[in-house]
């Protein structure tokens, strides 16, 4: 290492250029008379005496000053070295607390240049999301994040699973590991979404083959995600076929994700279950949220075969109310349905 880049590490410390120039000159002479250190590194007696203390708090030095005349000798490299490391070690445990009580700021666009950063980034948005996960994955990449979907899945979490580059895998392998699976042998970029809020894209050929040259990206920005949420069921989900569907979950129950609703009601409506269901909502385009009770009698969904649906990415619930009027709710954002709904409650009568 060159006395420059020795000079930015020292730096990096928080010494001073003087302080600096006094160290190594000291160094370099192991132990010396203040006067010596002054002449060589061009500074006064005075000043070589008030850098020497600060040298001696941090474990630099040693000031001799029960000798006369007062000398000063430098600590071995090694024990300086040693000295600072347990003191940044001891630092650490500090900074994580306090580190660990600020959420973490997530970047709005994140471009993502390795297939292992993908994989990272797929694994972060499974066990950050709380709702829903939307995921098209090629079938080679599958096995990497299977454990992740399982514990994403156990956490009660909604888990739309697309495979591509495989038309007929084995559907016993899906069980736990999402919610609603198709497969499509075409290769399709892979496509992950948590709760509408946080989306991963990257091209199929960046998964598949290594020095691909492509990019990925990673995007939390609450405008944009909900558009490849809808790239994915407008363009990939209905060109694959349906391989596997979870069972209908024991009611009563209550959902967050509109979604996840929609798909429990329509497994318990083709069940033949009379369903009833209480959610929080409001008329469209208003802010005033109410409950709204009543008998489910229809789905809208693109989610399951057979589909339900005018448009791709429709969900509601049609419901007949407790006052005889038939409503429909919509999830977050709804604007063709009666109602926007926050919260839905799933019951048998």
């Amino acid at each position: 290492m060159d006395e420059a880049t020795l000079a930015d590490r020292l730096r990096q410390l928080g010494l001073s250029e003087k302080e600096i120039d006094t160290y190594l000159t000291i160094l370099e002479h192991g132990e010396a008379k203040a006067s010596t250190v002054a002449d060589d590194a061009g500074v006064s007696k005075r000043y070589v005496y008030s850098v020497s203390e600060t040298l001696d708090d941090r474990g630099f030095v040693e000031v001799n000053d029960h000798v006369v005349p007062t000398t000063i000798r430098a600590h071995p490299p090694e024990e300086v070295v040693d000295k600072l490391t347990t003191e940044l070690q001891a630092l650490e445990p500090a900074l994580t607390d306090r580190y660990g009580d600020v959420p973490e700021q997530l970047q709005e666009f994140e471009v993502i240049k390795t297939r292992t950063t993908v994989l990272k980034r797929i694994r972060e948005l499974l066990e950050r999301a709380e709702d829903e996960i939307t995921l098209s994955v090629p079938a080679t990449l599958l096995e990497e994040i299977e454990d992740g979907l399982r514990e994403t899945v156990e956490r009660g979490v909604l888990v739309i699973l697309l495979v591509s580059g495989e038309k007929s895998p084995d559907e016993e392998r899906f069980d736990g590991v999402a919610s609603v699976v198709r497969a499509w042998g075409e290769n399709a970029p892979l496509i992950v979404t948590a709760d509408r809020r946080q989306g991963l894209f990257a091209p199929n050929e960046m998964l598949v083959r290594t020095n691909s040259g492509k990019r990925g990206i990673a995007i939390a920005q609450q405008q944009l995600v909900p558009i490849i949420v809808g790239s994915f069921f407008g363009n990939y989900w209905p060109m694959a076929t349906q391989t596997y569907v979870t069972d209908p979950a024991t009611l009563p129950e209550t959902y967050t994700g509109f979604r996840h609703a929609v798909l429990q009601a329509t497994l318990h409506l083709e069940a033949g279950t009379d369903v009833r269901v209480t959610a929080q909502a409001r008329p469209v385009r208003t802010d005033d949220y109410a409950t709204v009770e009543g008998l489910l009698v229809g789905v809208r969904q693109s989610l399951l075969e057979p589909t339900r649906d005018t448009f791709a990415v429709e969900n509601a619930l049609i419901v007949e109310t407790d006052d005889g009027e038939t409503v429909t709710l919509g999830g977050e954002g709804a604007f063709v349905e009666d109602f926007e709904t926050r919260r839905v409650t799933l019951s048998t009568e």
